[in-house]
């Protein structure tokens, strides 16, 4: 009896040693692991203390956060992540005005002389007027004459001539 006792305090004595044994992952080497795998974001940056990875920083949206957490967790050895980091909020951007550099006045003029051409259009286009449309070689020289009588200045003159 005294032989079982002995020999079942062996076993659990080994077992425990076997699992102390087990080798630990030092702070350290989690560390580079940790910093390899959150090199992917620039702004963000990550510190191992015993086996708890801390992120910091700043990510472009949540997916992207989310993501990073999820590959510190896998590394082994990393007990737990504690999120600091913030998600960027997203920039606003201002609707652009477009204001056209073709006084109005001229365009209404440009639009009475071609109001005999229906297939030619007055339009803006870069900020340049622009003659656009299919038209005979006869209709494009009267364009052209009609159009340059009311001295406006630089036009571009797209028209087809077929």
């Amino acid at each position: 009896m005294k032989k079982t006792i002995a020999m079942a305090a062996l076993a659990v004595a080994v077992s425990f040693g076997a699992v102390s044994c087990k080798k630990k992952i030092s702070d350290a080497d989690l560390q580079t692991q940790a910093t390899t795998v959150v090199t992917s974001n620039p702004n963000a940056s990550v510190e191992v203390k015993e086996g708890v990875a801390h992120l910091s920083g700043t990510f472009a949206d949540q997916q992207s956060k989310d993501a990073m957490i999820t590959k510190l967790k896998a590394i082994t050895g990393v007990k737990e992540v504690m999120d600091m980091s913030t998600v960027a909020a997203p920039v606003a951007v201002a609707p652009v005005e477009t204001t056209s550099a073709v006084d109005p006045a001229v365009q209404k003029k440009v639009q009475d002389a071609v109001k005999d051409f229906p297939s030619v259009k007055v339009e803006v286009v870069n900020g340049q007027l622009t003659l656009t449309g299919n038209v005979s070689g006869l209709q494009a020289r009267k364009i052209k004459e009609s159009v340059d009588a009311l001295k406006i200045g630089k036009y571009n003159n797209n028209l087809v001539v077929k």
